[in-house]
């Protein structure tokens, strides 16, 4: 059974700011181990989303994207190319550079990942009561609008 605890005495923003930070970031981190079975890392997988994201990037934009170093991503972006789930084309202005883009199988390996995330997430939720479950929907629109600030 999961743990509740409600509190209902207010909280000033700046001791609600640390515990929101680190209740996302638990959670966060939970839903990102929920994964397939796969030997895909996290930081792959994160690569892979950047560039569903943004369509295509260059090595270099991908990796401050990723906040990593441009030999690092070369190493991850060579991993995702073995498998087939990203492809390199020509920049089309640049001869001395290319465009990573993920491939429709990075695309599909990204939708099983988010099925699994979500699987996982929904189980949890469904074990909570309707006032919580209505809690956190509102919540979650609240979220949205800071990320949107």
């Amino acid at each position: 059974m999961m743990e509740r605890t409600v509190t209902a005495e207010r909280v000033p923003p700046a001791q609600l700011a640390p515990q929101l930070r680190d209740a996302i970031t638990r959670l966060n981190r939970r839903v990102r181990q929920a994964r397939p079975v796969g030997d895909l890392t996290v930081t792959q997988v994160s690569a892979l989303t950047s560039l569903r994201l943004a369509g295509a990037l260059t090595p270099r934009e991908l990796a401050d994207v990723e906040r990593v170093q441009p030999p690092t991503m070369t190493k991850i972006v060579g991993k995702l190319e073995d498998r087939g789930l990203v492809q390199r084309t020509p920049h089309p202005t640049d001869g001395r550079q290319v465009i990573l883009a993920a491939t429709e199988g990075g695309q599909a390996v990204l939708d099983q990942f988010e099925r699994a995330r979500d699987e996982w997430l929904a189980h949890r939720l469904a074990a909570l009561d309707e006032d919580e479950r209505e809690t956190l929907q509102r919540a979650a629109q609240i979220l949205q609008q800071l990320a949107r600030a």
